[in-house]
């Protein structure tokens, strides 16, 4: 049996790049504080787009951050910085740790442009996101999260990650994603 170049003692689950990227940026980062650039770009990396990036350890939540809107270069560059974000600076979380990184999985959303909405009506906690409004402060959440089976409840987490009232009036907007995670 020939298992040179085989240096992992259980084989490891494609991700797709844009998963992969997240990745290995977090790992290079909480390793050696690097921060190393894609070699080449897939075409879903070229695009602009605003990006969030979640990182679970075994199965449950262990960072997670985004942009509503693109503020980098290329979708690329959003995973990037979200990742490291995400890794390092999750105000719930603690940083990642190099002994967690074995245990960690990762998926990035990237958003399409939010568009605004009359009312609850054009909502759907499964294919939409939503984003709450209020002034100066907003509130996000991607759709089809384990939990959230209704526009109400995705509003009231939104109003709660923004500091909104619930008795506020907000604008209220809607965005699809594609997920990218294991291919």
């Amino acid at each position: 049996m020939d298992t040179a170049g085989s240096d992992q003692s259980k084989p490891e689950k494609k991700l797709h790049p844009l998963a992969h990227l997240a990745k290995e940026t977090v790992e290079n980062y909480v390793k050696q504080e690097h921060v190393a650039k894609p070699k080449e770009l897939t075409p879903e990396m070229k695009q602009r787009a605003g990006v969030f990036v979640s990182i679970k350890k075994f199965g449950a939540l262990r960072g997670c951050i985004g942009t509503f809107e693109p503020t980098q270069e290329n979708v690329a560059e959003e995973i990037i910085n979200n990742a490291i974000s995400s890794a390092t600076r999750d105000p719930r979380f603690a940083p990642v740790t190099e002994a967690e990184l074995p245990h960690l999985s990762y998926s990035v959303d990237v958003l399409t442009k939010p568009e605004p909405v009359e009312n609850t009506d054009q909502l759907d906690p499964k294919k939409y996101g939503v984003i709450v409004e209020c002034g100066r402060r907003r509130g996000l959440l991607l759709p089809d999260l384990e939990g959230v089976n209704s526009v109400a409840q995705q509003i009231e987490i939104c109003c709660q990650k923004a500091g909104i009232h619930s008795r506020e009036p907000v604008k209220l907007y809607r965005f699809e994603v594609r997920r990218y995670s294991l291919e």
